[in-house]
């Protein structure tokens, strides 16, 4: 399903306004036609500006903004999403979470069915503006500042462990609990399936992991796991007076976001794009799985787990912007030492199990539903799924681009424009019922609503008994 992410749009009217910028930022469409030729670019630098700042104007500033950028974002939230909590009778791989149901996403005014949707040309959808606007980019919460925002649950856990602060003073989290990842997720290796669940419930962390992981890995993975698990100075966390926490921080760890080898859905802006207001909302990739990845990142396509890890704490941290990073505690990791062990110990994160599945990744009739089944053969065929989601795990090792911004008019979303995203790794599929929100940037909160966005983009024709099919297929994988 094209972006769909394990690892996981819209424009706000009324009292928020809406502003169109046609071309602005548009990249070459599906046309062939520069969209650019005789537009204006949006304004913007590379550089983040490296200055001294009174830290109480600043603390204060926000603090007193705080409480309209949230409205802003819930706003936007409730305009696109049916919000409310509908979990099924599918669990998350720990047991202790139910799978979201539904498509959330809400028509467009004016439309009666997605049927009624489907049957419109991407030409007639984008002149009349009705793109769902769910389906477009999600912004950050406070996007023209973006940074690493964390759910409450990994705020309290590495407080209470560690006593360390991961809330920020200008911005919250803006995504409702349950359509979040199971927390804390479980930990898997592929060294030791028998064990199953290592993590025994409990968030890993830098005061517990000898004791949970002691005699279960090697050495050299133990010490992977310190280092994931230290945490490094980070372009909103650190001891600045620009720092968007109370107190001086240390920073956050590799597993402040990816718990457990997992994800908690903690998000932030892509490092690869500028100016500021193009960049992409990017939700915390899983990284179960990494050991069959053969690239990594989300825009960048790094060709080794070690080459990811580098570029995360030296430049990603910060923004892409290794001359901020210089200012606020830049971490060189010695290549053939730390980044070896830390890339290791990422190789050890497993997929859960899948009980229906064969080891090809085929489903055993014998195991699986009809439903199951018919959606397994949708995956393979019409729906067009296997061409970027193929083999036992569920991926191509590509990035492909879905030229979404056909259906729609550039235009300025909460600080965010909308211009084309261009190409995105086609991440796995493996454990996808785990790794709410979905897409890159989490625009959307099920597997009913991803169904429903390539139903629409690929212009798949799918019947509900189809797409009911695929979403049951792909709770078991």
């Amino acid at each position: 399903m094209g972006w769909t992410k394990t690892l996981a749009g819209g424009c706000l009217l009324g009292a928020v306004g809406l502003v169109v910028f046609p071309g602005v930022g548009a990249q070459e469409g599906s046309n062939g036609a520069n969209a650019n030729d005789g537009q204006q670019r949006p304004s913007g630098d590379s550089y983040f500006p490296v200055k001294d700042m009174d830290f109480q104007e600043v603390l204060e500033k926000d603090r007193a903004e705080k409480d309209k950028v949230m409205e802003r974002q819930r706003e936007l939230l409730e305009e696109r999403y049916d919000l409310s909590d509908q979990p099924s009778d599918v669990m998350m791989s720990g047991g202790r979470k139910a799978v979201q149901e539904g498509v959330r996403v809400k028509l467009p005014d004016g439309v009666d069915s997605w049927e009624e949707l489907n049957a419109m040309s991407p030409e007639e959808i984008r002149e009349k503006d009705l793109f769902p606007k769910g389906f477009m980019p999600l912004p950050h919460a406070k996007h023209q500042t973006g940074g690493m925002v964390f759910p409450e649950n990994q705020i309290d856990a590495i407080e209470k462990a560690e006593g360390r602060d991961l809330k920020r003073f200008d911005v919250e989290f803006d995504l409702p609990e349950h359509f979040l990842p199971e927390y804390p997720p479980p930990l898997f290796l592929t060294s030791r399936p028998d064990l199953g669940d290592v993590s025994d419930g409990e968030v890993i962390t830098l005061k517990n992991f000898q004791d949970k992981l002691k005699g279960v890995m090697t050495p050299v993975q133990l010490e992977g796991m310190r280092l994931l698990l230290t945490p490094f100075p980070q372009q909103q966390f650190n001891a600045t007076h620009d720092r968007k926490v109370l107190e001086p921080s240390q920073g956050v760890s590799c597993l402040d976001c990816h718990v457990n080898g997992h994800t908690n859905a903690a998000f932030h802006l892509n490092p690869d794009t500028r100016p500021n207001e193009a960049r992409l909302r990017i939700d915390t990739v899983s990284l179960r799985g990494m050991f069959n990845q053969q690239i990594h990142g989300s825009k960048r396509s790094l060709r080794s787990v070690e080459d990811f890890t580098e570029f995360e704490q030296r430049t990603a941290y910060f923004d892409g912007d290794h001359v901020t990073a210089a200012k606020k505690g830049i971490n060189f990791l010695d290549r053939g030492g730390q980044v070896s062990a830390m890339a290791q110990a990422q190789n050890m994160f497993d997929f859960p199990p899948a009980p229906k599945l064969k080891p090809n990744g085929d489903l055993d009739p014998n195991k699986a539903t009809q439903q199951e089944l018919l959606g397994e053969k949708i995956f393979r065929g019409k729906g067009q799924c296997a061409d970027c989601h193929s083999g036992p795990t569920f991926m191509n090792n590509e990035m492909s681009d879905l030229e979404v911004d056909r259906f729609y008019e550039p235009r300025e979303i909460n600080g965010r424009y909308t211009q084309a995203t261009g190409p995105i790794k086609n991440f796995t599929l493996r454990g996808i019922k785990d790794s709410p929100p979905y897409l890159h940037d989490g625009r959307l909160l099920t597997l009913a609503d991803t169904v429903e966005f390539f139903n629409l983009v690929l212009q798949l024709d799918l019947d509900q008994e189809e797409k009911d099919a695929l979403v049951a297929y792909m709770r078991v994988l």
